[in-house]
C-alpha cells in the first residue's frame, strides 16, 4: 500500500487559487473585448511596463535581433530546431490522408488540412524560455500552418534577442513583443493592429492556461497547459543526488510546480529530502524551486513496481522519469503521462530544450486524456465522400428507412430525391 511521506497543496487551498486566477483572466479578457487596443496597451504597460510604438517587430528589428547574439546561440538554437524539426516531419508522414471503396461506386475519404493560422504564445518573465518557440513555431511549420504569429513578453524593459531568434528561425511570420492574457486575448480576439488567429497553442503560468480555456470555442487550442509538473519515479538503483536535482530542475520554473517522487526505497526518500535541503542552498533558483517543493512537493513510497505504476497513472503528470532498474517496464505498463523519459542517460532538461520530443504537455491529470503538442494538433483530420448513380439508390433506399424510423422527413426525402432522380437513368 502507498505511503504519504511528503504531501502537496491541499486541493481546497488550490481551487481557491485557481477561482482568484479564473475571476481576473475573465476581467480582463471583457476587458480586451470591449476596448481592443487601448486595453492591450494598458495591461502591458501594467504589467510589463511596455507600450512601444509598435508591438510588433519590423523585419529590420529582428534581423538587428539575430545580429547581436554570439553566433555560438544561433547555432545552438539552429541545432534544437532541426532536431524538433525532423521528429515532427517524421510524425507528419505517419499521418496520411485516406480513400476508400466500401461498396461498389461509394468512396469515402479523409484529408489532413492544416489550420489556417496559429497564434504560438512563448513564455517569458523571469525566464527566457527560448525552447518554447521551437516547440510551438517550428512544429505549426512543418504542419503546413499559413500564417504563424508569435508573442512573448519583454525582458528587462527590451525585446529577448534569444526567444526572438528562435521565433524567426523557426518560421514566424509576425513576431510580437506582448505578454500574459494580454498577448493570448489578442491573438485570439484581433485588435487594430492585429488580425485574430484560428487556434493558440503554447505553455505558460496559470493565467495564460485560464486565458486559453476560457476562449476555447472562439479559438481552438492546442491543451491547457499550465505550471509544469515532474513525477520521478525511482528506486534503489538510483543516487539521491539525481532524483533531487531532476525535481528541483522541473520546481524552478514557478512557484506552483508540482514534483513528486515515487519510490519503492524508504532508504532513497529520506536522502532525497537530505539532498534537496543540501541543493536548495546553492541552487540560484533555490527561491523559486524552494517554494514549489514546499508547498507543492510530494513523495510517496510504495511496495512494488506494480504499485508504482498504479500510483504514476493516478497522478498522471506531464513528465515522467525513470530512474529504476528496466525502464522499459514503465514504457509497457504506464498509460497516463504526457512525457516518459527512460533511464538515467536522459532527463527532462533534455525534452525541455533540445532533443526534439514536444515540451507543451498535459498539466493537472489532463494526460488521461491528450497527449502533448505534436505537428497533429495543427491539423484538421476532414472526411468526405462521393457516389455513383447506382450506389446512390442504393444507399439512398437503405439511408430513406433509416430516416422514417426517426421521423426526420426532410433527412428522408433527401435521400428519396436521388433513388427517383438516379434509378430512372440506371
Amino acid at each position: 500500500m502507498a505511503t504519504i511521506l511528503k504531501a502537496g497543496m491541499n486541493p481546497t487551498t488550490a481551487d481557491a487559487v485557481d477561482q482568484k486566477v479564473r475571476a481576473t483572466v475573465e476581467q480582463i479578457l471583457d476587458d480586451v473585448k470591449q476596448r481592443g487596443e487601448v486595453a492591450i496597451r494598458e495591461l502591458s504597460q501594467q504589467f510589463d511596463r511596455w507600450s512601444p510604438a509598435s508591438f510588433r517587430l519590423s523585419p529590420a528589428e529582428i534581423e538587428e535581433l539575430v545580429a547581436s547574439l554570439p553566433a555560438q546561440v544561433v547555432e545552438d538554437i539552429q541545432f534544437a530546431q532541426a532536431q524538433v524539426r525532423y521528429f515532427a516531419q517524421k510524425q507528419r508522414e505517419a499521418l496520411r490522408d485516406i480513400e476508400v471503396e466500401t461498396l461498389p461506386g461509394i468512396k469515402l475519404g479523409h484529408k489532413n488540412i492544416p489550420v489556417g493560422s496559429v497564434g504560438c504564445y512563448v513564455p517569458g518573465g523571469r525566464y527566457a524560455m527560448v525552447a518554447s518557440a521551437h516547440m510551438s513555431v517550428v512544429t505549426a511549420k512543418v504542419a503546413g500552418v499559413k500564417r504563424i504569429i508569435a508573442c512573448t513578453p519583454p525582458m528587462n524593459g527590451k525585446p529577448p534577442a534569444a526567444t526572438v531568434a528562435a521565433m524567426h528561425l523557426g518560421g514566424a511570420d509576425e513576431i510580437y513583443i506582448l505578454g500574459g492574457i494580454q498577448a493570448v486575448a489578442a491573438m485570439a480576439l484581433g485588435s487594430q493592429s492585429i488580425t485574430p488567429v484560428d487556434m493558440l497553442v503554447g505553455p505558460g503560468n496559470a493565467y495564460v492556461a485560464e486565458a486559453k480555456r476560457q476562449l476555447y470555442g472562439r479559438v481552438g487550442i492546442d491543451l491547457l497547459a499550465g505550471p509544469t509538473e515532474v513525477l520521478v519515479i525511482a528506486d534503489h538503483t538510483v543516487s539521491a543526488e539525481m532524483v533531487a536535482t531532476d525535481l528541483l530542475g522541473q520546481a524552478e520554473h514557478g512557484p506552483t510546480s508540482p514534483a513528486t517522487l515515487i519510490t519503492t526505497s524508504a532508504a532513497l526518500a529520506e536522502a532525497t529530502v537530505q539532498e534537496i535541503a543540501r541543493q536548495l542552498e546553492i541552487l540560484p533558483t533555490a527561491d523559486i524551486a524552494g517554494k514549489a517543493w514546499a508547498d507543492y512537493g510530494q513523495i510517496i513510497l510504495v511496495e512494488s513496481r506494480e504499485e508504482a505504476v498504479r500510483e504514476a497513472d493516478k497522478l498522471a503528470c506531464e513528465h515522467v522519469e525513470v530512474l529504476t532498474e528496466q525502464p522499459r517496464y514503465f514504457l509497457e505498463q504506464l498509460t497516463n503521462y504526457g512525457a516518459l523519459f527512460l533511464g538515467p542517460e536522459t532527463n527532462v532538461a533534455y525534452g525541455d530544450k533540445v532533443i526534439g520530443t514536444n515540451h507543451t504537455l498535459p498539466t493537472k491529470q489532463a494526460a488521461r486524456y491528450t497527449g502533448g503538442l505534436w505537428v497533429g494538433k495543427f491539423l484538421k483530420t476532414v472526411t468526405y465522400q462521393e457516389c455513383t448513380p447506382e450506389a446512390s439508390v442504393l444507399i439512398g433506399e437503405v439511408g430513406s428507412r433509416l430516416c422514417e424510423i426517426e421521423g426526420f422527413w426532410g433527412h428522408k426525402e433527401q435521400a428519396d430525391l436521388r433513388v427517383r432522380t438516379y434509378k430512372k437513368s440506371s
